[in-house]
C-alpha cells in the first residue's frame, strides 16, 4: 500500500469490542493515517484511549464530527449508522459500515475483498461489511464456486459470545464462575438482549442468534442466506442456515455442506482449491489430528478450513469445517481490508 498519501480516519464505536479491534488492526497494518478521530456515544465521550503511543480523547459522534474525514469506520450499532452514515457521506467521508443497516441496500456494495473486491468501485459513499459468520463462509466457498460451480449450501454455526458484544462475554465469565461455585445462573443478555426471555450461555448451547422471523429462521440465519447470495452474485443459490451460540469467547466455527456442479471432483482437488485461496489457510490432516479450532484461530486474520470430506450419499456433496476470529476477519480486519483496497485502487 502506498505510504505517500495519508488520510483522516474516524472510528465510530471506538470503545466496543469491534472498535477496539479496528484500532489494533489499523496500528498493526500501519495504515497511512494523517489524523485519527475516536467517536462514541455521549456516555463514553471524554474517556481516553491510546493509539500508537498517543492518547486520544473520545468525542461524541455528531454529524459535524465528520468534517474533513476521509474514511469513517462504523461499528456502533445499526441505529447509529442509519442516523450518522448519511451525514458522514454528505460531508465527503467514505463510510465502511460494520452493522446490518445497509447490507441489503441495493445501492450499497457488500464486500469481502477476497470474493468481490470489484464491487467496491460501485459505492455511493457507503460500503457495508457483511455479518461475521457470512464473511468466513464465503471466503472459504469462493474458490469452490469459481472452479467447480455451487448449487447448494447448508451451514450450521457454532458462534462465540463476543459476537454479541463485551457485555455478553462478561456474562459468560460470571455465569461460568457461578456454575463452578454451585450457584444459580443469572441471564440478562443472551440469546437477544431485547427479547423477553434470557437463558444462561455457560456450559450451554443456544439455537437462537438474533430475533426469530415469520418463517421460523432467526435474523442471523437470514443474514447469512441473503448476504451470501449478494456477495457471491448467486441469487439462485439454494442455501439454508442454523446459527447457534456456544460458550466460546472468540472465533466462530461452521460446519458447511456444499454441493458442486462439476462431476467427479476429488477431496484432494477441493483441498488444493481451498488451500490456495487468498486469506484462507488449510489445516486438514486427520492422520495427525490437524484441524482448526476457535482457540487456534483467535487473534489471527485468516479463515481456517479443515475436515474436508466427501458426502457418503451425494456424489457432488462435500463437508467443510470453517473457523475464523469473528472480531478480526469477521469484523475489524475485513473493514480495514476494504479501506486498504479503496486506498490502493484510488476508489475514494
Amino acid at each position: 500500500m502506498s505510504q505517500t498519501k495519508t488520510y483522516t480516519i474516524a472510528v465510530v464505536g471506538a470503545t466496543g469490542a469491534v472498535g477496539q479491534k479496528m484500532l489494533e488492526t489499523l496500528e498493526d497494518r500501519n495504515f497511512p493515517i494523517k489524523e485519527l478521530k475516536l467517536l462514541s456515544s455521549s456516555r463514553s465521550a471524554g474517556k481516553k484511549m491510546v493509539f500508537k503511543g498517543t492518547e486520544y480523547t473520545l468525542e461524541e459522534a455528531t454529524p459535524d464530527s465528520f468534517e474533513n474525514v476521509d474514511i469513517a469506520l462504523f461499528s456502533a450499532g445499526g441505529s447509529v449508522s442509519k442516523k450518522l452514515a448519511p451525514e458522514a457521506v454528505k460531508r465527503g467521508a467514505l463510510v465502511i459500515d460494520n452493522t446490518s443497516a445497509y447490507r441489503m441496500d441495493e445501492s450499497v456494495p457488500l464486500v469481502v475483498p477476497e470474493v468481490n473486491e470489484e464491487d467496491i468501485k460501485n459505492h455511493n459513499g457507503i460500503i457495508a461489511n457483511p455479518n461475521c459468520s457470512t464473511i468466513q463462509m464465503v471466503a472459504a466457498l469462493e474458490p469452490i464456486k469459481q472452479h467447480l460451480g455451487m448449487k447448494r449450501v447448508i451451514v450450521s454455526t457454532y458462534q462465540a459470545v463476543s459476537g454479541a458484544g463485551n457485555e455478553a462475554a462478561e456474562e459468560l465469565r460470571e455465569q461460568s464462575q457461578s456454575f463452578l461455585n454451585g450457584e444459580e445462573l443469572e441471564a440478562s443478555i443472551l440469546p437477544v438482549s431485547g427479547d423477553e426471555k434470557h437463558f444462561p450461555i455457560a456450559f450451554n448451547a443456544l439455537p437462537q442468534i438474533d430475533k426469530f422471523q415469520d418463517n421460523g429462521y432467526t435474523f442471523e440465519e437470514m443474514k447469512m442466506i441473503n448476504e451470501t447470495k449478494k456477495i457471491m452474485h448467486t441469487p439462485a443459490l439454494q442455501i439454508s442456515a442454523t446459527c447457534v451460540r456456544l460458550p466460546i469467547f472468540t472465533s466462530h466455527a461452521e460446519s458447511v455442506y456444499v454441493e458442486v456442479e462439476q462431476e467427479d471432483v476429488s477431496v484432494q482437488q477441493l483441498k488444493e482449491l481451498v488451500g490456495n485461496a487468498p486469506g484462507v489457510v488449510l489445516e486438514d490432516d486427520p492422520d495427525v489430528q490437524s484441524y482448526p479450532t476457535p482457540l487456534s484461530a483467535a487473534g489471527k486474520r485468516d479463515v481456517f478450513v479443515g475436515r474436508i470430506r466427501k458426502d457418503l450419499d451425494h456424489k457432488n456433496g462435500f463437508h467443510l469445517w470453517v473457523v475464523s476470529d469473528n472480531l478480526l476477519k469477521g469484523a475489524a480486519w475485513n473493514s480495514v481490508q476494504i479501506a486498504e483496497r479503496v486506498v490502493a485502487n484510488q476508489w475514494l
